[in-house]
């Protein structure tokens, strides 16, 4: 079991943010910009541990080298099941450089978007502390 999905199944923060590149660049599946920066990428990922309920992982995918994971996982949000994914990219210095999340069906992510967008401005704040 990768060290990420570790941290956040153990919804351990500091072992997450410690895993995250300074420059790392975070892609949502719910808004059309990416975040770059470790501060902006923390603070999503805490607003998106207080959003999304029954949070697991099912499946973890990775190649060779291990600098690329796919890790499934299910959630709900507003009692509707979410199934997704983290793309992650490892930088030679094995920190998450690239993270990307995809996920279904649409009734979920507009879900999601919703409640994401009622954390925005507590994620900006926590993201300039």
């Amino acid at each position: 079991m990768h060290s990420f999905r570790k941290a956040i199944e153990a919804r351990d923060m500091a072992a997450v943010e410690a895993l995250l590149a300074d420059n790392v660049v975070f892609t949502s599946p719910v808004a059309f910009k990416p975040y770059p920066g470790k501060p902006i990428t923390a603070a999503i990922l805490r607003g998106v541990l207080r959003v999304f309920e029954n949070f697991h992982y099912v499946r973890e995918i990775a190649d060779a080298d291990g600098r690329e994971h796919a890790l499934i996982f299910e959630a709900t949000v507003d009692g509707k099941h979410v199934t997704g994914c983290d793309f992650l990219h490892f930088d030679e210095h094995g920190k998450i450089d690239d993270f990307m999340v995809m996920v279904r069906p649409l009734s979920a992510a507009t879900a999601l978007a919703a409640r994401m967008g009622e954390q925005f401005e507590r994620i900006q704040a926590e993201a300039t502390v």
